[in-house]
Parts: structure tokens; C-alpha cells; sequence
């Protein structure tokens, strides 16, 4: 007796188009993950764009460990933007690149306090105009903090379950989220992608997915399941 690696049934997947596919998967995905949210502390607009630009690389756990003792020396955008670069670099140290996240995070506060009165800005074109600010970290500010879904965020979770889902064929981020923004509601772009990472961290896991357990596995061309034979 043993155990055999074998394709997941793929009738549910076939019948159906990708956009179908798409919106079923959202579906199970509010249902299994009803009171996903951002997983960042923060409390105001400007910290929630720091611990983005931080999580880069880092996991959000991470993150919150290192933000209450950063924000309780530097809480807002002036204070980040006259800081010492030495001390905001120990402060961030654990999250890695550290100094190039507290470059940037000085870089874009400075930008914040001279160009919109230290008030965090709320159009994507804006946004984008930071250092260190790109569309992963402007989508979750204009989101979470705006209320605003201009686009889908591509973090590493997103990006791997979206592949192997077969939403898209694409590798790099900007492609990956034109597709499933084709794919899904605006209202839903980002809590899509905060049920992803959920799903990402909990079942399908980079190194180890689990199929036989998954609830999306009849709608995944990459799922296999686990049976016994003999």
C-alpha cells in the first residue's frame, strides 16, 4: 500500500471560463477567510505607508515588531523626514535592506512634508512619485487607508497563487495584476488579494502546498491530490 501522486478531477475547471473561474475562486475565498484584513498595525495614514514600504521582503510580523518603537520616536511625516539616517536604519535594521528602506522612507517623507503638506497623498499618480513607493505598496495605502481600488496588490503570495491558479502566465507583477484586474470586480481588488496571502500562508505554501486539504484544488490546474493504492 502506498501513495501516489495523481491529477486533481478536472471537470469543474474546464467548464467554465477563466473569468467564471476567477469569480468562484473570490467566492470560496470570502468564505473561507471572512474577516481577512490587513495584517500591518498602523494608525494613521502615514504609518501604513511606512510599514508597506517596510514589509518589502519582510514578513508582516516582522514589521509589527519593529513599527511601535519606530513610530514612537518618529509618528509622522516631519519627524521622519529631520530624522538621523543612522538611527532610522538601527530602528529598521531587522527587516532587512534596511538601508535603503530608511533612505527611502526619509526620501518620500521629505517629499511629503515640501510637496503636499506632510499629508500622505491619495491618487496613484502621486503615490508613485515617492521613493521607494511603487504599485504594490500605493495600492494598499490608497485601499486601506482611502477606501480607493485602483489597482490589485502583487506581493510574492499573490503572484505564486495566481500562477498556479492559471489566471495568468505572466512572471512579473505589472502584468500580473492587469490580469486580474480584467478578471475580478473593482470592489474586490484588494480583498482578493488579502484572502490570497491569507490562503498563500495557510495552505498553499511556496515550498509545500497543501492540495489534498485546499478548497479551490477543482478549480487549480497546478493541484494534485494525495491517494492510496495497492
Amino acid at each position: 500500500m502506498g501513495a501516489e501522486i495523481v491529477p486533481v478531477s478536472t471537470t469543474t475547471r474546464k467548464s467554465i471560463s477563466k473569468k467564471q473561474r476567477a469569480l468562484e475562486i473570490l467566492s470560496r475565498l470570502k468564505r473561507l477567510y471572512p474577516d481577512a484584513t490587513c495584517s500591518l498595525n498602523y494608525t494613521t495614514t502615514l504609518q501604513l505607508l511606512v510599514a508597506t514600504i517596510l514589509s518589502a521582503q519582510c514578513t508582516d510580523e516582522r514589521v509589527n515588531l519593529v513599527t511601535p518603537g519606530l513610530f514612537s520616536r518618529f509618528p509622522d511625516a516631519p519627524s521622519l523626514a529631520s530624522a538621523d539616517l543612522t538611527d532610522l536604519e538601527n530602528l529598521v535594521r531587522s527587516t532587512g535592506f534596511y538601508r535603503n528602506k530608511a533612505k527611502n522612507i526619509q526620501a518620500a517623507c521629505r517629499m511629503i512634508v515640501s510637496d503636499y503638506n506632510s499629508v500622505v497623498p491619495n491618487t496613484m499618480e502621486q503615490l508613485l512619485k515617492l521613493p521607494g513607493v511603487a504599485r504594490k505598496t500605493a495600492n494598499v495605502v490608497l485601499a486601506h487607508a482611502y477606501g480607493i481600488n485602483a489597482g490589485v496588490t502583487v506581493d510574492t503570495h499573490v503572484k505564486r497563487l495566481s500562477q498556479r491558479l492559471g489566471l495568468t502566465k505572466y512572471p512579473d507583477p505589472i502584468h500580473i495584476e492587469q490580469d486580474l484586474m480584467k478578471l475580478l470586480p473593482q470592489p474586490d481588488w484588494e480583498n482578493w488579494s488579502i484572502r490570497l496571502i491569507y490562503h498563500g500562508r495557510s495552505v498553499c505554501k511556496a515550498r509545500s502546498p497543501v492540495c489534498e486539504a485546499c478548497e479551490l484544488a477543482d478549480l487549480c490546474p497546478s493541484a494534485t491530490k494525495t491517494i492510496i493504492v495497492g
